[in-house]
């Protein structure tokens, strides 16, 4: 029989919470705080961010002014160089094909701009990162439990902070992207280093290798193909990202996807998703062919 609460003191009924004026007192200071901080170092921070709107607006300017047929021609080049594999070639040129039949051309480079920056910008941030933790376990237990919050934090929370530091536009879209991208390109770096036969280090360190000549020549090589596996997980979490980034300014296929949901276009919609599922079939699958390359070629299989 259930406990009435008329009979109980207040305390036992409804859970003791802070009081709301305490709240709103702490959210204005913070906020304030916040806003001040933002105001004070405003010219620092566009400066900081300039180059980035500068690489974004050039790689957009290029993608989308070189004619139609270099771009693809250039793209089923790079998709058989890294993948020697000439289904995905074909898979490539029917689908972007397809994707220029549906006038979706222009704004697929544009998105395809702005993938291509972030996973640039995770892999010089994630790698780094990845590598230092490999050589430390106390700074991999600091930083496991950040990179937990990055991945588990739902990706509309990382658009506040950024709006209210560097504003609308497409900086912040790209920010907010890389956040959200970057935590299995440091992951898989740190797993693949760890994963380095100790044999093999143990055989460097009798020819007398230095700690520079063991990581650039035999523990990234043979880490590669699990550093490839950390940069497929970083595009394809960039291009989820492509829809919430639009919200703040971003555009291409994300910005034309919110507005068919905003206006209720189904067709629209769709065709604009399939464009995203098949960039992401295509970045998968070539680099998946590349790191199994990369395996056969080191005869090293991590698990």
């Amino acid at each position: 029989m259930a406990i009435q609460c008329s009979f109980l003191p207040d305390v036992l009924c409804n859970f003791p919470a802070i009081d709301d004026t305490l709240i709103r007192a702490a959210r204005k200071n913070i906020d304030d705080g916040f806003r001040g901080l933002v105001r004070a170092y405003g010219n620092v921070i566009d400066a900081v961010v300039q180059p980035l709107q500068w690489f974004l607006n050039y790689l957009e300017w290029l993608f989308t002014s070189t004619p139609w047929f270099v771009v693809l021609l250039v793209m089923m080049a790079v998709v058989y160089a890294a993948s020697r594999n000439l289904k995905i070639v074909a898979g490539t040129a029917i689908s972007m094909i397809l994707i220029g039949v549906c006038g979706l051309w222009g704004d697929t480079m544009v998105t395809l701009a702005m993938v291509t920056v972030c996973t640039l910008i995770a892999i010089v941030i994630g790698l780094p990162i990845g590598i230092l933790m490999a050589r430390s376990d106390r700074l991999q237990s600091i930083i496991n439990p950040i990179l937990d919050v990055m991945q588990t934090m739902p990706s509309f929370v990382y658009l506040i902070p950024v709006v209210v530091i560097f504003g609308i536009g497409k900086v912040p879209g790209l920010i907010a992207v890389v956040i959200y991208a970057v935590p299995p390109m440091i992951r898989l770096t740190n797993l693949g280093i760890r994963l380095v036969d100790k044999e093999v280090l143990e055989a460097a360190d009798a020819f007398g290798s230095s700690h520079g000549q063991k990581l650039f020549n035999v523990q990234i090589p043979l880490a590669l193909p699990t550093i490839m596996a950390g940069i497929n997980q970083t595009i394809m979490m960039s291009l989820a990202m492509v829809v919430v980034a639009s919200m703040v300014g971003v555009g291409g296929l994300g910005k034309n996807t919110l507005q068919a949901i905003n206006n209720q276009f189904f067709t629209v919609g769709f065709l604009n998703g399939f464009a995203l599922v098949a960039i992401a079939i295509i970045f998968d699958r070539t680099s998946q062919a590349y790191g199994r390359r990369l395996q056969k070629h080191s005869e090293v299989i991590h698990g």
